[in-house]
């Protein structure tokens, strides 16, 4: 072979099975090269709460009824007579700017979610910072500082039973959902209060038909709610010692002509409305169902009727005699 300066040497040639000329050739690799990953789908962010801009007027809480929720809380709804919804709020409570909102949607027999509204400029706009709680209703607030607070809930069922607390420590932003009973069980707060961040005190009533003696039941923490300790049984009602209630600069005020709940603040020796929401949240309705319409029947003619097959006549198999049989 004859190199030329300045010219590349000729590639080699290559045989059949991909080898250098000559016979060379190279064995496939006994490991595997490894399979790429396939991308992942980025995914999709979640929804942005609902901001509720207070316009002067009553706010309607959003509520979209499906079918699931008819079905599960076991209502009578259909297209004529839908379920009207409703909003019910159980308290209120103000602090430093911010303005905290409890209660419930409901039919007029069924509790369907908690509710759970907050401000942070002064009633200019209310989200709802934690996931509405199935057929559950919240109560009472009470914050020991301007980051920490609680809220009492029930399961609000024929009788009201698996009480809970919402507790925040960032000052309502984000709540989570702490149970006082480890199983569940029949029950309600019925007092409580926190002497700090961490230390508090509840009472809890069982109802009527606790046995034993153990209608009424005192619950310590020192985990700030996330978990609950028995200290006291007792067929007679329990007290705890109260701590000092905030000013009652807040309230809630219905007001029947505009069908709404009212969020008032004392200014001076007067009540000013900051907020109003609307009583009603909307309907249950079933979602409408389109039928197919059905194909169109096509008529066959009628086949011809069947009787019984009647084959060739035959004569007889011998021919006829005049003897008599022997």
């Amino acid at each position: 072979m004859v190199l030329v300066y300045g010219q590349a040497p000729p590639e080699k040639p290559k045989g059949a099975a991909g080898g250098e000329a000559g016979g060379v050739f190279r064995l496939p690799s006994a490991f595997p090269e490894e399979p790429v990953a396939p991308k992942q789908p980025v995914a999709a962010e979640a929804p942005k709460p609902v901001v509720l801009e207070n316009a002067g007027k009553p706010m309607r809480i959003p509520f979209a009824c499906t079918d699931q929720d008819i079905s599960t809380f076991g209502m009578a709804c259909t297209a004529d007579e839908p379920c009207a919804i409703f909003l019910e709020l159980s308290s209120v409570y103000g602090l430093n700017g911010r303005i905290y909102l409890a209660g419930n949607l409901h039919s007029e027999s069924t509790t369907l979610y908690s509710v759970l509204l907050v401000s942070e400029d002064n009633g200019n706009t209310f989200a709802e910072p934690a996931a509405r709680i199935p057929a559950a209703g919240l109560e009472r607030f009470q914050f020991a500082d301007n980051e920490t607070g609680w809220v009492t809930g029930v399961l609000q069922q024929s009788l009201p039973r698996d009480p809970f607390f919402l507790l925040t420590t960032d000052g309502g932003k984000t709540w989570r959902q702490r149970a006082v009973f480890a199983d569940g069980g029949i029950g309600a707060v019925e007092q409580y209060t926190f002497d700090s961040k961490t230390a508090g005190v509840i009472v809890i009533d069982r109802g009527a038909g606790a046995g034993g003696g153990s209608r009424y039941e005192r619950h310590e923490t020192m985990t700030g709610g996330d978990s609950w300790m028995v200290r006291e049984v007792s067929a007679r009602p329990l007290k705890i010692k109260p701590v000092a209630a905030p000013a009652a600069d807040w309230r809630l005020q219905g007001d029947a002509k505009l069908k709404a709940h009212g969020v008032e603040r004392r200014v001076g020796e007067r009540w000013e409305r900051v907020a109003a929401f609307e009583v009603s949240a909307g309907v249950c309705r079933p979602e409408a169902t389109e039928l197919a319409e059905p194909p169109p029947v096509i008529e066959e003619p009628a086949a011809p009727a069947k009787g019984p097959a009647v084959g060739p006549r035959r004569g007889p198999s011998r021919p006829p005699t005049l003897k008599k049989p022997l």
